[in-house]
């Protein structure tokens, strides 16, 4: 897998750029391929911001975070990517019914 981190304001360190590998290591779990996943980490005045675009077989994961913090922020990142992994695995088993209302049969 081929990683693009690109930053805006700063520079990528060898510490940043291992711990976004370690967090990413992290979806593996979800056994989908990942293809070129994107890291984008910006400085603002107040706060990071790490943006990220993943392509999978199912679509795209597209996430956001800030915090005061770099390594929190890069933390919520990857939070929110897992969140989106589980929901697109786990949508077609996600139906709230199995049969129809009209077909309910009342007991008596």
């Amino acid at each position: 897998m081929i990683l693009n981190i690109t930053s805006k304001q700063m520079d990528i360190t060898a510490a940043i750029r291992n711990h976004v590998e370690d967090r990413l290591a992290k979806l593996e779990k979800w056994q989908t391929h990942l293809i070129n996943p994107h890291i984008v980490l910006s400085k603002e005045p107040k706060e990071f911001v790490a943006d990220a675009t993943i392509n999978t077989p199912n679509g795209t994961l597209v996430a956001s975070a800030k915090h005061i913090d770099m390594y929190t922020a890069i933390n919520d990142l990857i939070a929110k990517l897992e969140r989106q992994l589980n929901k697109a695995q786990h949508k077609p088993e996600a139906r709230r019914a199995t049969a129809s209302v009209k077909d309910f049969i009342p007991a008596e």
